[in-house]
């Protein structure tokens, strides 16, 4: 489903991804770990065009992706991407937000966006709150909001950036529920994430960054409880031991 090939982008001087490899096969869920830095995030705005990248080639279900291209356009509705900081319309009520993409992008009557929309947030635990605004919401809640976004526009793969870092600690389980939900319905799913419980409980695979390369990747149970880099054991004894 997607295939990421000897890609490099830089800022400036400074070069955050360096050729890195990996493919995510149809209905596979990878977890992407790694310190602040490491180009985690980097690496899933390259996949659906919102950054260019200066080297190699990232390909979405067989076309590629250039964002200078209009075929761009056709990437962005097979992927979508669910933010941390929910990047909610603030003026637009929660159903209107799932709405927005189906309606303008998509070209779908607003009947039947409007009945797809409360499907998607009754299916996120947000059937009473289809004409709250952001403003009125939890994190949690407006997290939950742009996952029903994301599912809105019926993509073949949902991109995850730290979809729980923006939340305070009592609201993490909730989206992390829904989450596990759009996984077990057979999601292609890359989720940049600090969330070592829910790697190993849903992830089939984990990438560890460091540097803008990918240092070591295997299954969850392997790379998460016995992993064979000195600096992979280092990131995730401090991340699971942090007063240590």
């Amino acid at each position: 489903m997607i295939s990421v090939r000897n890609i490099h982008k830089s800022f400036g001087a400074q070069e955050v991804i360096r050729g890195v490899n990996f493919e995510i096969a149809r209905g596979e869920v990878v977890c992407i770990i790694g310190p602040s830095g490491s180009g985690k995030s980097t690496i899933l705005r390259c996949i659906n065009g919102l950054e260019t990248y200066d080297r190699g080639e990232i390909l979405v279900d067989g076309q590629k992706v250039d964002p200078k291209a209009r075929s761009i356009i056709g990437v962005r509705t097979q992927v979508s991407m669910v933010f941390q900081r929910f990047n909610l319309f603030p003026h637009r009520t929660a159903l209107e937000n799932v709405m927005e993409g189906p309606v303008y992008v998509k070209g779908v009557p607003r009947a039947q966006a409007r009945r797809e929309a409360e499907a998607l947030l009754e299916k996120v635990g947000l059937s009473a709150k289809f004409d709250s605004y952001p403003a009125q919401l939890s994190g949690g809640q407006q997290q939950r909001v742009a996952i029903a976004r994301a599912l809105a526009m019926q993509p073949k793969a949902i991109l995850f950036d730290e979809p729980t870092s923006a939340l305070d600690p009592e609201l993490v389980g909730e989206v992390l529920e829904v989450m596990r939900d759009v996984a077990a319905e057979g999601m292609t799913m890359a989720v940049v994430t600090h969330e070592m419980s829910f790697a190993r409980a849903v992830a089939d695979r984990v990438l560890f960054l460091e540097s803008g390369t990918i240092l070591e990747e295997g299954p969850p149970e392997q790379l998460l409880r016995h992993p064979s880099h000195p600096r992979t054991q280092d990131f995730l004894h401090r991340v699971i031991n942090p007063m240590d």
